[in-house]
């Protein structure tokens, strides 16, 4: 066959209609992978979460082997490719991942310190968080494949656009990127933000605005998250509620300074949808001819387990470094407490709303999130199911944190300073607080979560 005769031939309604089926096809198998919950053994979870459980259950030594290896690994890889050279934040993550790897050797040899050693420390952290974290990362990101690599995210951005103007103050084509940094990584979106800021689609307002409130923690995460505080039997009101109150949330702080101020003059804006066609068709074949030019599957799944690999290789050090410090500084200084004054007024119409006095109580566990998004999740796993919920949610919806995303965004090239990143931090925990505890208290009383 000529290229001339199999142009003409992929783009027959025949052959596109056969791309939408196994478009369809292979992205359910992502839903399923994520949205769907199963129950094994007695545990009613996601399949993704139930494979890592899995794992690290009945395979222990294979985990422990895997997780530490790739802990050496972000540890050396700095040291060898000279990474560690370009500038203070290289330096400070080089000695967080060195540090998260003596945080891991300390505990399996048995020579943690007394006062380290009690459950909720670096125990905790190690088996329930780092352990756990290392395995589901590259699981999900295996799972991610389907949700992402098929062409669904091209159409759902698409077919969002046309909220993203008059909502976000974004370009109708930012809406794959909101999406894709949303259930994919920040890591990935950051990625992504990043390089449509250099080609001068985005102006700085663009990109801050998708930067700050999108690229949060992906899908993977927020089971984590869920599990440790005993959420997953609730995971489907946790997901939808944590997606939509991140928008909104983005949405507002979008109007609001620092981020309204910032510059908005991008050199090639690039193109718009077709007013004059249907936005559904338009959804359709941007989703198609992403199926049809795809790498094949077996690469995509091979890219995106280098990937979970490299991202468990940096992130199970500084949750491990970062949260162990962070405890350490919730346990036996008043750091966040001064610094969870803050967010009280918040926490009191959260109280409020859902009728307790547990939030506001624990607003230095609220704050910590800044440190590392898992901090309120570790220091919030026995509380009241109200205020385990709304931490959950919250550090999702607040985006940035000092362990990961903050980093990663002062690295992309977009020109933000971390005074504004603190700001942003601050008005997006403050309204998360506010619109998650209204979100619960919605659900409960029309019946979809437990009365608190």
């Amino acid at each position: 066959m000529t290229p001339l005769a199999f142009e003409e031939a992929a783009a027959s309604p025949r052959v596109r209609a056969a791309s939408l089926v196994k478009l369809l096809l292979f992205s359910s198998i992502g839903v399923f992978l994520f949205f769907f919950e199963v129950k094994l053994g007695g545990r009613e979870t996601i399949p993704v979460d139930h494979v890592s459980s899995y794992v690290v259950r009945e395979h222990r030594l294979v985990a422990l082997a895997l997780i530490l290896a790739l802990m050496l690994w972000g540890a050396v890889q700095p040291l060898r490719d000279g990474s560690w050279r370009k500038g203070w934040g290289a330096i400070l993550f080089t000695v967080i991942k060195w540090f998260g790897l003596a945080l891991a050797l300390v505990h399996l040899t048995g020579v943690t310190p007394a006062w380290a050693n009690h459950k909720d420390m670096l125990p905790f952290l190690f088996e329930r968080l780092a352990l756990s974290v290392g395995v589901l990362i590259p699981v999900g990101a295996i799972a991610l494949t389907f949700l992402l690599g098929f062409g669904l995210l091209e159409m759902i951005g698409v077919a969002m656009e046309r909220v993203m103007r008059p909502l976000f103050r974004t370009p109708g084509f930012s809406a794959l990127d909101a999406v894709a940094s949303f259930v994919g990584s920040y890591s990935v979106g950051l990625l992504l933000t990043g390089k449509v800021y250099a080609q001068g689609r985005y102006s700085l307002r663009d990109a801050a605005i998708i930067a700050t409130g999108f690229s949060t923690v992906s899908a993977t995460f927020m089971v984590v998250v869920a599990r440790t505080l005993g959420l997953m039997d609730h995971w489907g009101f946790f997901f939808w509620a944590t997606l939509v109150v991140t928008f909104l949330v983005t949405a507002i702080t979008a109007y609001l300074p620092p981020i309204s101020g910032l510059r908005h003059d991008a050199a090639n804006p690039g193109k718009e949808n077709d007013p004059g066609r249907s936005r559904l068709v338009q959804a359709v074949e941007a989703g198609v001819t992403c199926y049809e030019t795809r790498e094949p599957l077996h690469k995509m799944l091979w890219h995106n387990l280098l990937d979970g690999l490299r991202m468990s290789a940096t992130v199970v050090s500084s949750i491990l470094a970062v949260g162990f410090i962070g405890i350490c500084l919730a346990k036996f200084t008043p750091v966040f407490d001064v610094l969870g004054l803050l967010l009280k007024p918040a926490l009191m119409i959260a109280d409020w709303l859902l009728g307790t006095t547990g939030a506001s109580a624990a607003s230095g566990a609220f704050a910590s999130g800044l440190a590392e998004m898992f901090l309120p999740a570790i220091l919030l796993k026995d509380a009241e199911f109200a205020v385990r919920m709304l931490a959950a949610i919250v550090s999702i919806s607040m985006v940035l944190f000092l362990s990961g995303c903050i980093p990663c965004v002062l690295a992309s090239g977009i020109p933000l300073r971390f005074s504004h990143l603190m700001l942003v931090w601050l008005l997006r925990t403050m309204l998360s607080i506010v619109l998650g505890a209204a979100a619960i208290a919605l659900a409960v009383s029309i019946g979809w979560l437990p009365v608190v």
